[in-house]
């Protein structure tokens, strides 16, 4: 019974104030609680003033092309407009040899305005002398077409190089050979048009080539040139070579994001380590070439030495090698690109004409190939030696750093074709050739006139030489 009564007394009075006193606190905490739950009146809301009208951004997440028309990111954006040719300084041309088609060499083109170049020359040929690409290659702002006519052949054919020993072993060959006598030559032609056009440096690229100016401020081009020593004649962009994951890539340079570094670029453990999965049975680390490719100030007694390099007639030029930035270089990111390449040449299949058309042994083993193999047996060829579909190789190679992933030149060629500017370059040439042609209607010259406007410029595909023709000895 002591147990139970003792149970059952009262508390003390100190005990009892202690109940009221947690009881109160617990109160006042469940209120503070249910204050959180109600939301308060319009006007007490200061830390996020915005409207359903002006929704917040949220700044955890990158945005790649800022509204701004003048990002800082891309100083050559401005609103895609690309009327910044005068006040770029140092100022900087491509020239190039082609004959891909519009939905190549537009994309190129104004990729490369972007990253500050002001001017191309183009030496055309093939598809980018059909009517409709040569009418908006001519049109672009900056870009300078040069058919290969019969006088620009009889102006090459007396041109001091084919007294060069230089490049006496590339004469008389056909296929690759001649095409790599014909860059030389235009680029020769190209220095004389650099010069008139006040240019101060001038690179020879392909239009399956991009520049990648990684280490730049503001991913500029003349802002990596204008940081070279005044005393350097020339710069070298060492390759990347593309690795595609797919054997369906349509639009490579919005597709392809993965590369095989340049071997200047990698340990040289690194490179011995794992040179034969890069290889991926091949016979070389890289597929096509691996020497890079230059810009040159523009000088006296300027000349080219070949397709990636330029020299000076007078004197040892200095050059030296950029440690980031590249040239990308997108070689046979279609599977088209073997028969286009087999029908580019017409050579024979025996061992001593394909040594005389390639001289890369991929290309050799590509034209085999596309010339013996039937569709089927193409795909596994291609699969097997150019994509990259185990991907448990591509992340090792990936994170020994033999190979990189780079998006920018995707993001900005994507936000060009999303922002209409290939399909108002096209449009604008349209509405230019309408208009000629209704001039030429009221004037009384009729459209006869106009037929042989831009065309009459160019050989025809039907009767252009393609060969190269040296002067007689």
């Amino acid at each position: 019974m002591a147990g139970l009564s003792t149970a059952l007394r009262p508390p003390p009075a100190s005990t009892s104030l202690n109940y009221r006193f947690i009881g109160l606190y617990s109160f006042i905490l469940l209120s503070l609680a249910l204050l959180a739950f109600f939301p308060r009146p319009p006007d007490q809301i200061t830390h996020f003033p915005y409207t359903t009208q002006d929704p917040p951004v949220i700044t955890t997440l990158p945005r790649p092309f800022p509204s701004s028309p003048k990002p800082p990111s891309f100083p050559y954006y401005r609103d895609w407009k690309f009327d910044f040719g005068s006040d770029l300084n140092p100022k900087i041309c491509i020239t190039s040899t082609t004959s891909a088609g519009l939905d190549e060499i537009l994309p190129w083109i104004f990729y490369h305005k972007v990253i500050g170049i002001t001017n191309f020359f183009l030496f055309v040929e093939g598809k980018a002398v059909s009517p409709g690409a040569y009418s908006v290659l001519k049109s672009v702002p900056g870009v300078r077409l040069i058919p290969r006519t019969k006088d620009l052949e009889v102006q090459q054919a007396n041109s001091r190089i084919w007294n060069e020993t230089w490049l006496k072993p590339f004469f008389y060959k056909p296929c690759n050979y001649e095409l790599f006598v014909k860059q030389t030559l235009n680029m020769e032609s190209g220095i004389v048009m650099a010069r008139e056009a006040g240019m101060d440096w001038i690179i020879h690229l392909d239009t399956d080539e991009l520049m990648y100016p990684a280490g730049s401020q503001g991913y500029s081009v003349p802002k990596l040139l204008s940081d070279v020593p005044e005393d350097v004649d020339t710069v070298v962009f060492p390759n990347y070579e593309s690795a595609v994951e797919r054997d369906d890539i349509k639009e490579p340079f919005s597709e392809v994001t993965m590369f095989k570094k340049n071997i200047d670029h990698l340990p040289q453990e690194t490179y011995s380590s794992y040179y034969h999965e890069a290889s991926h049975s091949n016979p070389n680390y890289f597929l096509t070439y691996g020497n890079g490719k230059s810009a040159a100030r523009i000088q006296d007694h300027l000349r080219p030495n070949g397709a990636h390099r330029w020299h000076n007639y007078m004197k040892i030029p200095r050059e030296i090698e950029f440690e980031e930035a590249v040239v990308l270089h997108y070689t046979y990111t279609k599977f088209s690109d073997l028969t286009a390449r087999r029908n580019r040449c017409g050579c024979k299949l025996t061992r001593e004409d394909i040594e005389r058309c390639f001289m890369l042994d991929f290309d050799r083993y590509a034209f085999m190939i596309a010339s013996t193999g039937t569709e089927e047996q193409m795909l596994k060829w291609y699969r097997e030696h150019v994509v990259w579909t185990d991907r448990g190789v591509n992340l090792k190679l990936l994170s020994e750093g033999v190979f990189t992933r780079i998006h920018t030149p995707m993001v900005i060629i994507q936000s060009l074709k999303e922002s209409g500017v290939f399909s108002s370059a096209i449009a604008s040439a349209q509405e230019s050739a309408i208009s000629d042609d209704k001039l030429l209607t009221s004037s009384g010259t009729g459209s006869a006139k106009r037929s042989g406007g831009v065309e009459n410029e160019i050989v025809s595909e039907s009767t252009m030489n393609y060969t190269i023709t040296p002067p007689l000895l």
